[in-house]
């Protein structure tokens, strides 16, 4: 007889399954494309690359695990991790989504809950993206007209921005230390930039717990 799955069973069951299809999906195009094409990639020079870069990824790969699966619920994990733009996109929606209904991401209801915000926000972004993609072509005069240019310089800012105002309200005292360590880190240490945000807001997250503790222990929150 045939035992019948539990909610989160069935997620890590689908999940896996769907995680494991993409990533053999994301191997089979390059592989698809050297044979196709007759090319092959320097092999010496990959693997050199690959020494110098890939350790830098694995750890990313771990500490986001351990920061963002507590905070998406499984199935919104298992989802995020496939279509990517986490901390930027998913992990934002999710969050507003949980806390909008009042519900924690280890619940069923704030696993459903996070797993649908995600699949939205997913759904939302290809839509955008098609759109652009259509439009592009008609709309590049006028996004690149000169009086447009200083607008497009501050989207991202006022995106975060908005975002952060909302985050920190809510609670000051625990926003304070990582705002003061990020902006420590990035105004005294010259190789930090964009390109390294994705490493960063892992090292925040994990910084702003080991806070948020002691303050705890003290009384303070």
């Amino acid at each position: 007889m045939k035992k019948n799955l539990s909610y989160i069973d069935s997620v890590h069951r689908d999940g896996t399954i769907w995680n494991l299809g993409v990533m053999m999906l994301l191997i089979a195009f390059p592989i698809a494309v050297a044979v196709i094409f007759g090319a092959s990639p320097d092999w010496g020079a990959l693997v050199m690359g690959l020494i110098s870069t890939a350790p830098m990824y694995w750890a990313v790969g771990v500490i986001e695990t351990v920061t963002f699966v507590p905070m998406l619920g499984a199935g919104g994990s298992y989802l995020s991790f496939v279509t990517g733009n986490i901390s930027n996109l998913k992990l934002p929606c999710a969050i507003n989504a949980l806390e909008q209904n009042q519900v924690s991401a280890s619940s069923e209801e704030g696993e459903i809950i996070s797993t649908i915000a995600i699949a939205t926000s997913s759904i939302v972004t290809t839509i955008i993206i098609i759109i652009g993609v259509i439009c592009i072509v008609p709309l590049t005069p006028i996004l690149e007209a000169p009086i447009l240019e200083p607008a497009f310089a501050q989207m991202l800012p006022a995106l975060f921005g908005g975002l952060g105002v909302a985050f920190v309200s809510k609670n000051w005292k625990i926003a304070v230390a990582p705002v003061v360590l990020m902006l420590i880190l990035f105004i005294f240490v010259p190789a930090l930039n964009a390109g390294t945000v994705g490493i960063m807001v892992p090292v925040s997250v994990l910084f702003t717990i080991g806070v948020s503790r002691i303050l705890y222990k003290k009384g303070v929150l």
